[in-house]
């Protein structure tokens, strides 16, 4: 199949309606874990992202130096402290015994520092054991967790040095050889894959969505995490991780357009996330 180019017309049949009688946490629980010493910023972007998209309820989970910060940023997040400093198999079991039994879905790996592989690799599996559907990004794109990942509603968002380390090889200049490559790794491994880049690349192996951005002022720092937390939130309502990869892109292409209209060649990720609820309106329903 050819590979389609997103539209407003695609993307409101993947964003579910609300029911009119819905209750705290019907719409979406999520749960985001990321951030270290340096990069603490990181998972709360991805988290303010993923409530600005319409989840009920966001659970922030960063290691103890980071918990202040993130808990002064906004009262609107729950925080859980990871026990160390760097993820490790202790902190990620205590984690998993505090986490609410309810989640739909997590985003893992913005800013977050692993000090051990098999830390991450029992976190995946314990959340997809739940049930819970994933977004994985930045350090948590290893090629280690791929066996874990396959026929699971799994999403990964990788830029080109990202894929290089999660598949091992290089994404071309060439869009049409970007898309091959996507629909292959994602077919092989039974993934959804979001390839970043001027045009974002979404496919499932069988279905592929082209994002085309245009959008240069986006290359500030954090957009990927503001992305990796609209996934989850997406994700959290719709169990299609191919939608809901898609709505996501396509939701952080119409913000981004709409500050750099406003703000030119100068926006923050904190104003493509002010921006989402503006972009998302139109695909307001409630039944």
């Amino acid at each position: 199949m050819e590979p389609q180019i997103l539209s407003s017309s695609i993307i409101q049949n993947f964003i579910p309606a609300r029911k009119s009688a819905s209750r705290k946490g019907d719409n979406g629980i999520v749960l985001v874990i990321g951030g270290s010493y340096i990069y603490h910023g990181a998972p709360i972007l991805s988290s303010l992202a993923a409530l600005r998209c319409g989840t009920d309820l966001v659970y922030t989970s960063v290691p103890k130096i980071n918990v202040s910060a993130t808990r002064a940023t906004s009262p609107n997040l729950i925080v859980i402290p990871l026990v160390d400093q760097k993820l490790t198999l202790g902190s990620v079991k205590k984690l998993v015994g505090a986490l609410p039994r309810n989640l739909h879905s997590a985003t893992i790996g913005m800013g977050l520092a692993i000090q051990e592989k098999n830390s991450l690799l029992h976190l995946v599996k314990s959340l997809l054991d739940r049930d819970v559907r994933l977004s994985l990004d930045a350090s948590a794109l290893i090629p280690e967790i791929l066996p874990l990942l396959s026929n699971k509603n799994v999403v990964v968002t990788p830029h080109s040095g990202e894929f290089k380390r999660l598949f091992g090889t290089v994404p071309s200049d060439s869009k049409n050889e970007r898309i091959k490559l996507v629909e292959k790794h994602a077919l092989d491994n039974a993934v959804t894959i979001l390839l970043k880049g001027p045009t974002d690349i979404i496919s499932n192996g069988d279905t592929t969505y082209l994002c085309e951005k245009n959008t240069p002022a986006m290359t500030v720092g954090g957009t990927g995490d503001v992305l990796s937390g609209l996934v989850a939130g997406l994700l959290s309502q719709n169990r299609n991780s191919l939608e809901s990869a898609a709505s996501a892109s396509f939701i952080c292409s119409l913000a981004g357009k709409e500050v750099q209209e406003k703000l030119g060649l100068h926006m923050t990720s904190m104003d493509l996330i002010h921006s989402i609820p503006n972009v998302m309106k139109p695909f307001d329903r409630i039944v």
